[in-house]
């Protein structure tokens, strides 16, 4: 795969999955609403899609090393994988009730991240079960947050 691809792949995959179950974890913390915690994925796997493109665009671009197609292709495919990644997310939560959408969707992204990290730690040469286990740790620490984040918006600003 070329480094352009790679690198809009592994960086879309792993915003969509800590970006989106942050996201859910947050609103099911504050609401507890099926339909706005589906709002949001929506929202943010097109919105932060755009914002995570043209910041890979820039960062490439602001590298200095990179031909114009290599940026593009980065761009492009840093949208593309982050808008389809974050939609995958929709599937639990249309399927199966809000709770249990939302532990499916942390088993499915903590494993995707898993799997990616290993990979990535096998092109690297390096030890996997360490990358496996620092990148399912920031993930975990991302959910931990955003839930607790999520209770004090419910307490602070219960009607």
């Amino acid at each position: 795969m070329r480094a352009s691809l790679k690198t809009g792949f592994s960086f879309g995959l792993t915003s969509a999955i800590i970006t989106t179950l942050g996201l859910m974890v947050g609103l099911d913390s504050v609401t507890s609403s099926k339909y706005v915690v589906l709002g949001g994925i929506l929202t943010i796997a097109i919105a932060d899609a755009f914002s995570d493109s043209l910041g890979i665009h820039i960062s490439q671009e602001s590298a200095g090393d990179k031909s114009n197609k290599q940026i593009w292709e980065a761009t492009f495919s840093t949208f593309i994988f982050k808008l389809i990644f974050a939609l995958t997310f929709v599937i639990p939560v249309l399927i199966f009730p809000l709770t249990t959408a939302i532990y499916v969707s942390i088993v499915y992204g903590v494993t995707l991240l898993a799997i990616l990290s290993y990979f990535l730690a096998k092109a690297e040469k390096t030890k996997p079960l360490h990358v496996i286990l620092e990148h399912v740790l920031i993930a975990i620490v991302v959910i931990a947050v955003t839930h607790q984040v999520g209770d004090w918006i419910g307490i602070a600003f219960a009607k």
